[in-house]
């Protein structure tokens, strides 16, 4: 859509491909790159500085905020098709759905964002697993076909963003098939099942990465998981350790031999116990890195030196609390900035409980403090 930002572009001197590249690489950059995760979706009505202007969607946020700008691609690694999204039933307030993953939920009726609460998976025996597979996970299903000249064409080799692969979940997205409850007891019940879920995952992954990667040049990798919460992994370490990081580490390899060496995974809640398998297997930066549910991130960058990557770590409660503290926080990341290795942006969506005046004024301050000088 066409829009005038409310903001002027960071002035730089290098292209934000160039720039990202250096500031995850810890070599001298002009400036910061400048991004930030997103907004839940009730600040695009309840905040007037999106409402007023028409600010719909992350997408548009980004370019109204006049963000650098940065990509991804990659192929079709995971259901297809996916279950019908339906409405089983409905009372005054709430609704119960099917949702793409196969999940009975209940959710509100007015759609505010919250977490489903899950009533019935459709996957919970072998059974029913060998059924989802046959019919939704096939490596032959034409959708896994990549339109390789059609990506090169639409992300040029002389682009001046940084670009990204797309490396899917190796578990997340079990989890969300299966439920937390129910991946829990199924690496009891059937751990022979679960793993075939994971190595299906792996080779759809690596069935997409074998079409793309000999054709273009990728700045860095990037997957999701989700399968931390604020005590830790919803998976044994063993598990984990078994099951998980050898299908990493196949993934990494493909990478690494495509020359990219940078690779996030989007994995909330305290991602502290998973970081020695993260790392074995080539996964270096943590992405939008909770602070709350695990510590500042100063203090896995010093653990872990430069083997380790962050983007994100703002406190979004910090940010809830208003200028003083937006500031007082800001200031704890200046040295992380000045190391490298590390972009600053809120530690997930941006909740509506920030006041769009105090979110202004972190951005302000942002680019006061990382901004070209």
């Amino acid at each position: 859509m066409s829009m005038t930002p409310c903001r002027q572009r960071w002035a730089g001197t290098i292209t934000d491909r160039q720039r990202f590249r250096d500031q995850m690489h810890y070599r001298s950059v002009d400036r910061c790159f400048n991004m930030e995760f997103g907004y839940w979706q009730e600040n695009f009505q309840e905040w007037a500085l999106f409402r007023d202007n028409g600010i719909k969607s992350n997408a548009e946020a980004d370019q109204f905020f006049s963000f650098d700008l940065i990509s991804a691609t990659g192929g079709n690694v995971w259901m297809h098709p996916v279950f019908e999204n339906r409405v089983i039933s409905e009372t005054a307030d709430k609704k119960i759905i099917m949702n793409n993953d196969g999940l009975l939920a209940e959710i509100p009726k007015d759609g505010h964002d919250t977490i489903p609460h899950y009533i019935k998976a459709s996957i919970v025996t072998p059974h029913d697993w060998k059924q989802c597979k046959a019919e939704r996970l096939r490596l032959d299903d034409p959708v896994r076909r990549i339109d390789v000249p059609a990506i090169r064409k639409a992300h040029p080799e002389d682009r001046d963003y940084p670009l990204g692969i797309w490396c899917g979940s190796m578990i997340g997205r079990i989890r969300d098939m299966l439920t937390f409850e129910g991946l829990a007891y199924a690496c009891y019940d059937y751990p022979d099942m679960v793993e075939d879920m994971v190595e299906t995952a792996c080779q759809l992954v690596e069935h997409s990465l074998d079409q793309i990667l000999p054709h273009i040049a990728f700045d860095y990798a990037a997957g999701w998981e989700d399968i931390c919460f604020k005590n830790g992994p919803i998976v044994s370490l063993e598990f984990f350790e078994r099951v998980v990081v050898p299908r990493y580490e196949r993934i990494g390899r493909k990478l690494h031999q495509a020359g990219i060496d940078l690779w996030y995974i989007d994995c909330d809640g305290d991602v502290r116990p998973l970081l020695p398998g993260f790392l074995k297997a080539g996964v270096n930066c943590l992405f939008p890195y909770e602070v709350n549910s695990c510590v500042h991130p100063a203090v896995l960058l010093k653990e872990y030196g430069r083997d380790l990557r962050i983007m994100g770590g703002f406190d979004k409660l910090e940010m809830i609390k208003g200028k003083k503290a937006i500031k007082a926080y800001m200031k704890t990341l200046v040295p992380l900035v000045e190391r490298g290795g590390y972009i600053p942006f809120c530690d997930h969506r941006c909740p509506p409980d920030v006041k769009p005046d105090d979110y202004l004024y972190y951005l302000d301050l942002k680019q006061q403090m990382f901004g070209m000088k």
